[in-house]
């Protein structure tokens, strides 16, 4: 292995250790503002702002996201987790997979 192909599997890897640590903080956000009843705020995110790619799953198509750098999707993340890692948003249904840094959204039924 080349020192360059070295060094963007450490930065993979060291980009999937801090999106680990960013969702166990806003899951234990999410742990406090249940204990001390933290009021429900207006969100602060615009779904559409976010950059989202076409996907395929066992349930068909669906879209989904990566774009942690992204203020809109750290706001939705935190706002999904705080929901059970799962909501209604805009006439989405969206979720969290488990992996904590990848969101889902389906268009609803009407």
């Amino acid at each position: 292995m080349s020192d360059s192909e070295d060094f963007r599997i450490l930065a993979e890897e060291l980009l999937d250790f801090v999106n680990g640590i960013e969702a166990s903080c806003v899951k234990l956000r999410t742990q406090i503002d249940k204990l001390f009843g933290a009021k429900e705020e207006k969100p602060s995110y615009n779904i559409e702002k976010i950059r989202w790619e076409q996907a395929q799953g066992t349930s068909g198509p669906y879209e989904k996201s990566i774009d942690v750098n992204s203020l809109d999707f750290k706001a939705l993340l935190a706002d999904i987790q705080k929901h059970g890692g799962k909501m209604t948003v805009s006439g989405y249904f969206v979720w969290a997979f488990q992996n904590g840094s990848t969101l889902g959204r389906k268009k609803r039924q009407k």
